[in-house]
């Protein structure tokens, strides 16, 4: 019966075997129930005061003659009854015959040797039997106090390595928490390096814009005003380095979130190893703190046979030590990104303001240069004017002597024609003759060479005249290029297009 209880209370807690609930937060606990049959040990032996109670049931012996039945029942809590025996009474349930009497009494008589082996055999039975009872009370408080020992001291070591293992779960928690911590600060650091170079990126657009809206502007000049110089060499080298510094921060940008993803990756392990540690460190010390005499203690049949662990003591810290390392090269890898980032930005701000110093320099050097034609054409136009209105004069005064000239032409022709009505011999080729040849010739020669000079004022006049428009087309053609270099260009880049941002 006591086999049979022991082994409904290991199945009862084999069935209320429960695991740790990490979720709950607290530790379930169920007493175990044991069936005890109160009747069969409470109940008095009524018959024999001086028999012990525990084990045995009371049976009632009643004479046949009475015609009752002797009952030998539980209590009313078991629920279990048995028929009752019946015993015959060997004294009067025959009727006395000599006979009888007489066979019994030779039949049932032993000798006095045979009673007194009978009793000495029961003498040394029951010495041997007390002897050897009190070898096994002593084997068996020997086999208790070992076995006391035995699980204090297991029990005792087992403390001492829950202890070790708290200790051991609170250092690589701790680890974990400040490398956590100094995760997040970097996560931080690394986001705030992620807005900069974005925004460094952006801000790039403003002088890029800016460059490229001066190339705009300067290709509305015209004529030989639309000369590849030194200020469209440096717009457009400065584009060139905007454009390529943009792809550098865009770049860099792409490695900083990829970063910034493994940083977080790396966090979210480092706070599932944490989480995974607390739960761990609370479930080993309540264990800890659990003794002989802890309210809530349970059987669970079978629980030393069952593994559930995934890993080892040196398993265990590769992994979190694993874990830490990796955290501690993104840490390192997100470290040298921002100072890249940060050396990166400085050095494209340093190359955006030269290029935007050298673009300045170039534009005002020009414009001084386009001033300086300017004020070389007008002075040149002025002398052209000068020499035109000079030419004009000479033209006027040329044409007067030719027209003066006439008059000596016709003195000449009207004397030569008059001499030619001379009579007879008097048609003399006379001094006077020769001398008007001479003079007639003299008067076509100068008047040839005057015509010929009018001829080349007039020439040059047309010269002069080409010059001063051309002249002042090209002084235009300046005065355009001037406005456009000085008034649009220049206006465009008199204040450096970003914000606080790149610092100098």
């Amino acid at each position: 019966m006591y086999i049979e209880n022991h082994m409904d209370v290991l199945g009862m807690g084999k069935r209320q075997l429960q695991p740790w609930s990490t979720a709950a937060g607290s530790m379930s606990y169920m007493e175990p129930v044991v069936p005890i049959r109160i009747g069969d040990y409470t109940r008095t032996h009524h018959l024999l005061p001086w028999r012990p109670n525990v084990g045995f049931e009371n049976t009632e012996v009643i004479p046949l003659v009475t015609k009752s039945m002797s009952s030998y029942a539980l209590g009313a809590s078991n629920k279990m009854s048995t028929r009752p025996l019946k015993f015959p009474n060997l004294i009067t349930g025959y009727q006395r015959n000599p006979v009888h009497a007489s066979q019994a009494a030779l039949y049932t008589r032993y000798t006095p040797h045979e009673w007194f082996q009978k009793q000495v055999r029961y003498y040394n039975e029951a010495d041997s039997q007390r002897h050897y009872s009190e070898r096994t009370r002593n084997d068996a408080l020997r086999i208790i106090r070992n076995a006391e020992e035995k699980i204090q001291h297991g029990q005792y070591d087992t403390s001492r390595r829950l202890g070790e293992r708290i200790n051991d779960i609170t250092f690589w928690r701790n680890e974990v928490a400040a490398e956590l911590e100094r995760m997040l600060h970097e996560i931080e650091r690394l986001h705030d390096c992620r807005n900069i170079l974005e925004k460094a990126s952006r801000d790039i657009e403003g002088p890029l814009h800016i460059a490229e809206e001066c190339l705009y502007h300067r290709e509305a000049r015209k004529g030989t005003e639309l000369v590849h110089d030194e200020s469209e060499k440096c717009l457009l080298r400065e584009v060139e380095n905007l454009r390529t510094n943009q792809k550098k921060l865009e770049t860099c940008l792409d490695k900083c979130k990829d970063q910034l993803r493994n940083c977080r990756a790396s966090q979210n392990q480092l706070e599932l190893d944490l989480k995974n540690k607390e739960c761990a460190l609370g479930i080993d010390s309540i264990c800890h703190q659990l003794s002989n005499h802890t309210h809530g203690l349970q059987y669970y049949s079978g629980i030393e046979k069952y593994d559930p662990c995934v890993s080892e003591q040196e398993t265990w810290a590769d992994a979190v030590n694993r874990i830490v390392q990796r955290s501690q090269t993104e840490r390192n890898k997100s470290c040298q990104l921002r100072t890249t980032a940060e050396s990166l930005v400085n050095k494209i701000a340093q190359e955006m303001w030269n290029s935007w110093s050298n673009t300045n320099n170039a534009l005002t050097h020009r414009s001084s240069e386009l001033l300086e034609a300017k004020n070389k054409l007008q002075q040149h136009l002025q002398k052209v004017q000068q020499e035109i209105f000079d030419v004009e004069k000479n033209l006027e005064l040329v044409r007067k002597a030719i027209a003066d000239k006439n008059y000596a032409t016709k003195v000449a022709h009207t004397r030569m024609e008059a001499r030619m009505h001379r009579p007879d011999m008097e048609l003399c080729r006379d001094y006077a003759y020769a001398s008007l040849q001479k003079e007639i010739d003299e008067i076509n020669h100068q008047l040839e060479r005057m015509h010929k000079s009018l001829k080349e004022l007039e020439n040059q006049h047309q010269k002069l005249l080409r010059t001063r428009t051309m002249l002042e087309h090209d002084l235009a053609l300046k005065i355009d290029a001037i406005y456009i270099d000085k008034e649009k260009v220049c206006g465009l880049r008199r204040a450096y297009p970003v914000n606080a941002l790149f610092r100098f």
